[in-house]
């Protein structure tokens, strides 16, 4: 199986889209309730239907982008929001993607890419970030299998990865998650280091 965009626009076609709980998840809309500068750069990558997005927009952000390699989840989202411009939507594979963001959001898109590219992962959102930006979001926290997407992982598993990228400000269980998803979240807040 190979997890291209091919494999995730059939996944949107044929709504096979499990992780999609059809609005923002509280540990996120907390975190975006606390954000007093509304002119930040904001990216979603791997956005899927990102009903992040969509509550950024109707709270005063306009600076947010959403990126995803599937075309499907990029028209959901404008067929579903009037209130946003056409350049807010990026259709780009992440790991080829250049620009510079104050803060990403990472919601379910680290799951869903090969656990071999995780290293990857951290090195292009370090580079999508300005000095002191911020990536922040949920990652799960059960055994890393390879029955996945989604594939899981632990707390010590992601301080490995990020710790050297990243000051991690806070790495804990998600004490608000979703009913389904209770015990098995890990809300974090990770800033860029600038001195490598």
């Amino acid at each position: 199986m190979k997890l291209n965009s091919n494999y995730w626009e059939e996944r949107y076609k044929k709504k096979e889209i499990a992780w999609d709980v059809g609005e923002i998840s509280t540990p996120l809309k907390e975190y975006i309730d606390q954000i007093k500068d509304k002119s930040i750069k904001i990216l979603i990558p791997g956005a899927g239907n990102s009903y992040e997005f969509e509550y950024l927009l109707n709270n005063g952000f306009e600076n947010v982008f959403v990126l995803d390699f599937a075309q499907s989840p990029l028209d959901n989202i404008q067929n579903r929001i009037n209130n946003c411009s056409k350049n807010q939507f990026i259709k780009s594979d992440f790991f080829e993607y250049k620009n510079q963001y104050d803060l990403i959001i990472e919601q379910t898109f680290f799951c869903a890419i090969e656990p071999s590219l995780r290293e990857h992962y951290v090195q292009k959102s370090k580079s999508l970030l300005s000095n002191y930006g911020k990536i922040i979001g949920l990652l799960f926290q059960f055994p890393l299998t390879e029955d996945g997407p989604p594939f899981g992982g632990s707390r010590e598993e992601y301080l490995k990865l990020f710790s050297y990228d990243f000051n991690i400000k806070t790495l804990d269980t998600a004490y608000n998650s979703i009913k389904p998803r209770q015990g098995n979240e890990l809300f974090f807040i990770f800033t860029k280091k600038i001195n490598q």
